[in-house]
C-alpha cells in the first residue's frame, strides 16, 4: 500500500499531478485546489490511497489526512466510487461535509457529478456518526494568499481546464465573489469549491455550456 509521497512535482494540470519519488513519476489524481497550490519543480507531500483494479493501478491524493479518510469513507459507500468521491472533496472541504452528514442534508451531495439522489442520501445514512465534526471542519487546505484578481484568474484556468467554457466559469466566480466573505474571496481553494458546487454536476460534461 502507497500511503503517501514527497517529491517534487513534475506537472500539475487540471486534477493530476506527477511527483517524482527516488526518480519515478507517480501520476496522482486529486482535487484541483491542491493542482492550483501546488507548483511545479517544488517539493510536494500528498496522502495517498492505492485503488486496485484488475486492469489499472491508481493513485488518489490529497493534501491532509482529514481529506484522505473522509475519501476512504465515501468509496465505502455503496455507490460511490473513486472519481466521485473525488468530485465531493472537490466541491467541498471535510467541513462542509461533515456538516452536511450531521444535518441529513442529502442536497449538498446532489450537487457533485456522477451523485443522483439514492446514492446522496445513502452517504448521509451510511456516514452518520462517521465524521468528528470539529476535527474535520478544518477546510482541509490553507487559503491563499494573493489578490482578489488573482483568485480569480487562478480559479478561471482551473474551471476552464476542468472543461467548462470561459463564459461559464467567469459568470460563476464573479457570482461567487460577490457574495462571499474577505476572507474567502481571497483564497483560491474556497472559491474554487463555492464555484464548481455553484455549476453543479449539469456542466461537468464537456465545453458546450
Amino acid at each position: 500500500m502507497i500511503s503517501s509521497l514527497r517529491g517534487p512535482v513534475l506537472a500539475a494540470a487540471g486534477t493530476t499531478l506527477v511527483i517524482d519519488v527516488g526518480g519515478v513519476g507517480f501520476q496522482v489524481n486529486t482535487t484541483p485546489a491542491l493542482v492550483l497550490a501546488s507548483r511545479e519543480g517544488h517539493e510536494a507531500l500528498v496522502h495517498t490511497s492505492l485503488i486496485v483494479r484488475e486492469d489499472a493501478l491508481t493513485l488518489f491524493g490529497f493534501g491532509t489526512r482529514d481529506e484522505l479518510e473522509v475519501f476512504e469513507l465515501l468509496i465505502g459507500v455503496t455507490g460511490v466510487g473513486p472519481r466521485s468521491a473525488l468530485g465531493v472533496l472537490s466541491a467541498m472541504a471535510p467541513g462542509q461535509i461533515a456538516a452536511a452528514i450531521a444535518g441529513d442534508d442529502d442536497a449538498a451531495f446532489r450537487q457533485v457529478s456522477g451523485i443522483g439522489p439514492k446514492t446522496a442520501k445513502l452517504i448521509t445514512l451510511s456516514l452518520a456518526g462517521k465524521l468528528v465534526a470539529p476535527r474535520a471542519l478544518d477546510a482541509g487546505t490553507e487559503p491563499v494568499p494573493v489578490s482578489a484578481r488573482g483568485v480569480s484568474e487562478s480559479v478561471l484556468a482551473a474551471l476552464t481546464g476542468l472543461g467548462w467554457t470561459e463564459r461559464a466559469a467567469a459568470e460563476a466566480v464573479d457570482e461567487v465573489l460577490g457574495e462571499v466573505s474577505e476572507a474567502d474571496a481571497a483564497s483560491v481553494p474556497a472559491v474554487l469549491r463555492l464555484s464548481l458546487a455553484r455549476l453543479g454536476p449539469a456542466q461537468k460534461t464537456g465545453r458546450s455550456r
